[in-house]
């Protein structure tokens, strides 16, 4: 005899609308506590759940409201990730202007992204949704999303923010790392250089996983003279004015710093969250793992924000992070004056760590897996950390 709640599951594919409604709303809480409940038969109440999103827009709501909770499950992502018919079928409605659950779409393409099989939507071509993109290609088309749709100017139900956790997953695979970094055909720009204005942006979530796309793509050296070239993707000044204040330099000081962190206003703000401070400095550390990118920061000012950082920041992941790159910058390089960089630069204090090489981690930083539960654990690994949606 099935339970009352199996019955409940059972119902997800009535033919009455009324009835899969409630299905499908009182089902919703037990996505978070009993997430078991909907792998019976097969994964068949997920193959419900993916036809549902074509339903009503309250039932379709509650449905990717269930995939998103559930989709942590390995059984369950690798049957949403796989499927390239369900693909298509998020990807035709985060496209459209007037649909209202574009955001939980985006929410369950982050979390899709935990799967490689993801890495195909890279290469993905589609028909062109008028009115947003000219190409036809799908990774071309959410990047559109994401720009053009900030603050719901593109959907006004939609600020598809968290396709930002998409982009930051895949920039860890080098076809990632390679889209990110090269001109796209139909619009002649450097996809990564659409998303840097976005780390000083007002949603944490755009700021995170922007930053860790950054981080992700520079973990490949062959993209560095293109992120670091002011006539290309330019991600310098994007990754220091974050870690910048209000602070005053010298006249001298001022002439180090890059024009746009020149003279900044006194109550500028850094970024109040560290982990995305630490993830800037991560970037930055992967930056300097050539000559010319130690000599780029060098002759940037990097030193003098990163400095102020340290000062003003107590966070101990932040000033470790600091010390690290200080201690990069002010190493001597072979055939330069011993000592030449301390002249410039000053050790900051605190502990000091080895910097192997002048390279951060040893694996690229993944999005976040969204959930509904309200769960947040500062000791989780940063690739499984858990973001609270309000």
């Amino acid at each position: 005899m099935p339970t009352e709640l199996e019955e409940l599951v059972e119902f997800l594919h009535h033919g009455n609308t009324q009835i899969r409604q409630v299905s499908a709303e009182n089902l919703v809480p037990y996505s978070k506590t009993k997430p078991g409940l909907f792998k019976t038969g097969q994964l068949t109440p997920v193959k419900d759940l993916k036809l549902l999103i074509k339903d009503y827009a309250p039932i379709a709501k509650n449905a990717l409201t269930i995939l998103i909770n559930i989709s942590n499950d390995r059984d369950v992502l690798q049957n949403i990730s796989n499927d390239d018919v369900f693909l298509e079928s998020l990807l035709l409605r985060i496209t459209n202007a007037k649909e209202p659950n574009a955001n939980e779409i985006a929410m369950l393409l982050a979390n899709m992204a935990k799967s490689d099989s993801i890495e195909r939507i890279l290469s993905l071509k589609r028909d062109v949704p008028l009115g947003l993109s000219t190409s036809n290609m799908a990774m071309d088309q959410l990047m559109d999303c994401f720009v053009k749709g900030a603050e719901g100017s593109y959907n006004p139900k939609a600020d598809f923010d968290y396709l930002a956790y998409l982009f930051a997953d895949l920039a860890k695979f080098p076809f990632g790392q390679t889209y990110f970094t090269t001109p796209q055909p139909y619009d002649s720009i450097h996809p990564l250089s659409k998303l840097t204005p976005f780390t000083t942006h007002s949603s944490p979530i755009r700021r995170r996983g922007v930053s860790s796309t950054h981080k992700n793509v520079s973990f490949s050296l062959p993209t560095h003279p293109a992120l670091l070239s002011s006539s290309e993707i330019n991600i310098l000044p994007y990754i220091l004015l974050p870690l910048a204040g209000g602070e005053e330099y010298t006249d001298e000081e001022n002439d180090q710093l890059l024009e746009e962190l020149q003279y900044l206003p006194s109550d500028k703000k850094r970024d109040a969250e560290p982990e995305i401070l630490k993830t800037h400095l991560e970037t930055l550390l992967l930056l300097t793992s050539t000559r010319e990118g130690r000599d780029e920061l060098r002759g940037k000012g990097a030193y003098l924000v990163v400095r102020e950082c340290h000062v003003a920041v107590e966070d101990e992941g932040v000033r470790e992070g600091c010390e690290r790159l200080v201690q990069v910058l002010m190493r001597d390089e072979e055939g330069d004056v011993k000592g030449g960089h301390e002249g410039r630069m000053h050790a900051l204090g605190g502990s000091r760590r080895a910097v192997g090489g002048g390279t951060a981690a040893a694996e690229g930083e993944a999005g976040r897996m969204v959930t509904q539960v309200d769960v947040k654990d500062d000791d989780d690994d940063e690739d499984d950390q858990v973001i609270e949606i309000f």
